[in-house]
């Protein structure tokens, strides 16, 4: 089966399911759906940075601070976080990835998507799927901060980024 014959949960704007369509549909209609976004550090704490195939049916040869994906009709978030992150990563045994949080992204172009956002620690050799992985690395924080004004970043998951930047700060000083 192809990536655009996978069937995805459609999901209204409370991401509700409302309906199922493979996921080439579901792109090209700009049904809003589900995915995965799981930032994966090494033993260092360093983030797995890559940039996709140009084969992606989304974002082809972008770079991207996340890996992840769909989440499958009738998959929860959680399966689809570990599984994504086992299959992306290339590895298995990996520990089930912690959720923090989830946001409606929405490009205003007919891309949109509930995005959850997961992290995990990976001490495991890496071997990326080289259909999905064009290249990768694992680069300390400042490294990957310098390099967001330099290579071009698939858009949402900038937007998770941006959004976990901020999840992180109201986690260490919190309002009241």
């Amino acid at each position: 089966m192809s990536a655009a014959d996978e069937i995805l949960d459609i999901v209204d704007e409370n991401d509700r399911v409302i309906g199922q369509s493979p996921r080439g549909e579901a792109y090209a209609k700009g049904l809003r759906h589900r995915c995965v976004f799981i930032q994966a550090r090494d033993a260092e704490g360093r983030l797995f940075v890559h940039r996709r195939t140009p084969t992606k049916l989304v974002f082809p040869s972008l770079y991207d601070m996340f890996v992840g994906g769909v989440v499958g009709a009738g998959e929860s978030y959680d399966t689809a976080a570990l599984r994504e992150a086992e299959e992306e990563l290339g590895v298995t045994g990996l520990p089930r990835p912690e959720h923090l949080f989830t946001f409606l992204y929405d490009d205003g172009a007919g891309r949109t998507w509930w995005s959850a956002v997961y992290e995990v620690r990976c001490e495991l050799p890496v071997s990326p799927q080289p259909e999905e992985v064009a290249w990768h690395g694992f680069l300390p924080e400042e490294e990957l901060r310098h390099r967001l004004t330099e290579w071009e970043w698939v858009p949402d998951g900038l937007a998770a980024y941006e959004r976990l930047g901020a999840y992180r700060s109201e986690q260490q000083h919190p309002a009241g």
